[in-house]
């Protein structure tokens, strides 16, 4: 334990240790039997007493047992049964900041690495642990009471701005986080200050000071450890010794010597405020006067009054929202530790909520909020002591009920509100790509659950940063579904990735013969629709169709256990399903359509490039053909993927009858009306009615189908925008109507997007759009009918 345990020893360090053996049984042989636990108890006196006694050649190192459990009441050796019931029942937190120095220095290594892999929930917990910053604040004052105690104020390792400071700040965050990311579950404190920075938790310089006053201030523990080889961590009062101890140190005067230890022990102190300072606390009169409001001991007409001059527009029904917390079974449920968090957030949360534009609409939504997170005491903590993290949790649930739905769904992602500078920048492909890479590669490739949990929260997470913009105003509508259809194109690659190992692992490679020349057989996912065309909205689900190379001969696996190729991809099809949609406790990933596939949900859930094609060139209807215009492949092998752009263009090209093509279109989407249109003529759907966006969509693959035969430019494109720009440079639409068509989609789409984020219908007022739904008609008549 310790520095032992840390590889961190000084020249007069005595050794923490714990000692332990795997189980209870007896000893067996000629001599009188003794329990296991006797036995290692006497093994552990006599241990002890080789190192820790004095003899006239002095002793070879001073033992401390006491952090064993039980300390120096407990027994010198336990079981590794022991042990965990130990921790399980009366584990505190100093004995999880103790045990992350934890490391096997002797004795059965492999056992011991067993009981490593036991304690790890104990000492890392899997959700996100606020309480820490507490618990080693509390740690913390204990000691400098202690320090003051004593007056060990020159104390280098437990006074102010100390090395114990350091090392409080690197363990907090680990145990915080490192029971989400094992990279942080690390011994060596100045290894996890730089592995901080590196993940954004730390900044840059706070870093590098950290770093650089721990090696000084370690180096004048030894200096002042190899003097009389005494183990003390106190500078000397004598001028001399000081003036001794800065010379050892390279300094040729004690006060340049005595600047520099000041200037480092004053650089920790201010970043360990900085990072572990005591939470928000009700320092004015109004916060106090709201803290009395939501304790109840201001009622009535006075908490009226005082919460209408906080600036709420309805005190009443904040009231009777309060009340409403306050009876419900998750407040009811709170342990006495819960109850003195929600009551250090409260006021906080609703001297914030009193700043919004609808302050009992944001109280509405909040409260919600916190009734579903407070069993998680470790989620209000988080609120209290970051008063950024309150403050963006308000300005996101205030202006949109769907990303408070998020974060009700996923309360997790509260620790994403802590930096509004990750927060409101949303990640491109390649640190999208990174990112996921990094989460998963702690990750067993066996552990599927792990794997379906980590990619929820990634989705869940960067749709949060999205959104977050969107709310904000960051991004237009556009770069808002890119960012959307770029989380979506990442996560099933992976899911690609991770499922294609699962069978290649069992299975082998599917293989196929061309020529007599031997290949791996590939596979493609291919994205119809929103994913397509590039225009993700929240909450989309995907259209996918899938597609496999089924030329040549030979065509099956290579591994130990041999199965023909359609089988493999098959498999691989409904593991990629089952990923994709089921419920784990982080939810869902996305919900999947895949009925554009070949005979649509009678068809083969994968299908062979050979078969997709005769499908498409005999079968296929025009309404499957207005679908391949937003298809593009999103996964998969290349050279396929390259057959089936070939294969999409010849379709798109096909001679078509004009006057059919368009009685075919017609037909489509007089049976979508039928179906899917308002029926209130005081109502306009966005999506659906006649002038909406499916009128808009249809002109353009129309448009496609009618003549990409002569200008191949719209082959290029999948989504609306750029197809609507191209169709006016080929000159078969004019240009003020392409930029009618596009305005008029994006005014559409914008609001179907605003409307999604507030969980309303996209049903507005039939007066709203009225301009753009009579052009996007009149655009209508005339495209079809002089394209005829």
């Amino acid at each position: 334990m310790g520095k032992l345990g840390a590889c961190e020893l000084n020249f007069s360090s005595d050794i923490d240790l714990i000692l332990t053996f795997p189980e209870d049984g007896m000893t067996i042989g000629n001599r009188a039997q003794l329990s296991n636990e006797e036995f290692f108890i006497r093994l552990a006196r006599a241990l002890i007493n080789v190192l820790d006694t004095v003899t006239e050649h002095g002793r070879v190192y001073r033992v401390d047992m006491r952090l064993r459990p039980f300390g120096k009441s407990g027994p010198l050796a336990m079981s590794f049964e022991a042990l965990e019931s130990y921790y399980q029942a009366h584990g505190r937190q100093w004995e999880r900041y103790a045990l992350i120095k934890a490391r096997v220095v002797a004795g059965d290594k492999a056992a011991g690495q067993q009981l490593m892999d036991i304690l790890r929930p104990f000492v890392y917990r899997r959700y996100l642990d606020f309480s820490s910053f507490e618990e080693l604040r509390g740690m913390k004052q204990r000691i400098e009471s202690e320090v003051r105690r004593k007056g060990m104020e020159r104390n280098i390792k437990l006074g102010v701005g100390g090395i114990r400071e350091v090392e409080f700040i690197g363990q907090a965050f680990q145990l915080i986080r490192g029971g989400r990311e094992p990279e942080l579950r690390e011994r060596a404190i100045q290894k996890i200050l730089a592995r901080l920075a590196a993940g954004g938790y730390l900044p840059e310089h706070a870093s590098r000071e950290l770093i650089q006053a721990y090696r000084f201030l370690r180096s004048v523990e030894n200096r002042l450890q190899e003097y009389n080889d005494e183990q003390t961590h106190v500078l000397p009062d004598d001028p001399g010794d000081i003036e001794r101890l800065a010379l050892s140190m390279g300094y040729d005067k004690a006060v340049a010597f005595e600047k520099e230890l000041g200037r480092h022990m004053a650089r920790v102190h201010d970043h360990f405020e900085q990072i572990i300072a005591l939470p928000q606390v009700d320092t004015n009169e109004e916060a106090a006067g709201l803290g009395g409001v939501w304790r109840g001991m201001v009622d009535g007409e006075a908490a009226s009054a005082l919460l209408t001059r906080e600036g709420f527009d309805d005190a009443k029904e904040a009231l009777r929202l309060l009340k409403q917390l306050r009876k419900s079974g998750p407040f009811r449920a709170l342990t006495p530790q819960g109850h003195e968090r929600l009551d250090q957030l409260m006021p906080l949360l609703l001297a914030a909520v009193a700043k919004t534009g609808y302050p009992v609409v944001a109280l509405q939504r909040l409260v919600r909020l916190i009734e579903t997170i407070a069993r998680r005491t470790t989620y209000l903590t988080l609120l209290v002591e970051h008063p950024m993290a309150l403050s963006q949790l308000v300005k996101l649930g205030a202006a949109s009920p769907w990303v408070n739905q998020l974060l009700l769904r996923s309360p997790i992602l509260l620790d994403e509100l802590l930096d509004p500078r990750t927060l409101y920048a949303p990640l491109d492909r390649q640190a999208l790509v990174r990112e996921i890479r990094h989460m998963l590669e702690h990750i067993p490739p066996d552990d599927l659950e792990a794997q379906m949990d980590t990619l929820r929260h990634f989705k869940q997470t960067n749709v949060l940063r999205v959104a977050a913009a969107d709310v904000a105003g960051v991004y237009p509508l556009m770069v808002v579904s890119d960012h959307l259809t770029e989380i979506a194109v990442v996560s099933l690659r992976q899911v690609l990735s991770l499922t294609t190992h699962q069978l290649v692992s069992r299975f082998g490679h599917p293989r196929c013969q061309v020529s007599g020349q031997e290949r791996d057989a590939g596979f493609i996912i291919v994205g119809y629709g929103k994913l397509g065309g590039i225009e993700l909205g929240y909450g989309s689900d995907l259209d996918l169709v899938f597609i496999h190379d089924d030329v040549g001969e030979k065509l099956q696996t290579e591994g130990p256990t041999i199965i023909d190729n359609s089988t493999f991809f098959m498999r691989l099809g409904q593991r990629i399903i089952h990923f994709m949609t089921t419920a784990t406790a982080a939810g869902t990933l996305y919900e999947l359509d895949m009925r554009l596939r070949p005979s649509g949900a009678s068809g083969l859930l994968v299908s062979g490039i050979s078969g997709f094609a005769d499908y498409q060139r005999q079968r296929a209807w025009t309404w499957e053909h207005q679908a391949l215009v937003r298809a593009r492949i999103v996964a998969g092998d290349a050279e396929l993927a390259e057959q089936f752009n070939a294969l999409r263009r010849e379709i798109l090209s096909m001679r078509r009858d004009p006057a059919k093509l368009r009685d075919d279109v017609l037909d489509m989407r007089g049976r979508m009306l039928a179906g899917h249109g308002s029926r209130d003529p005081d109502r306009f759907d966005l999506k659906q009615d006649e002038g909406a966006i499916s009128d808009i969509e249809f002109i353009v693959q129309f448009g496609v189908l009618r003549f990409a035969r002569e200008y191949p430019s719209l082959l290029e494109w999948t989504d609306n925008i750029r197809l609507l720009d191209t169709l006016s440079q080929a000159g078969v639409m004019t240009h003020r109507d392409a930029t009618i068509l596009s305005d008029a989609y994006r005014a559409y789409r914008a609001a179907v997007h605003r409307l999604t984020l507030q969980e309303q219908p996209t049903q507005v007022p039939v007066a709203d759009f009225a301009v753009w739904r009579t052009e996007v008609r009149r655009i209508w008549g005339e495209f079809l009918e002089s394209s005829h």
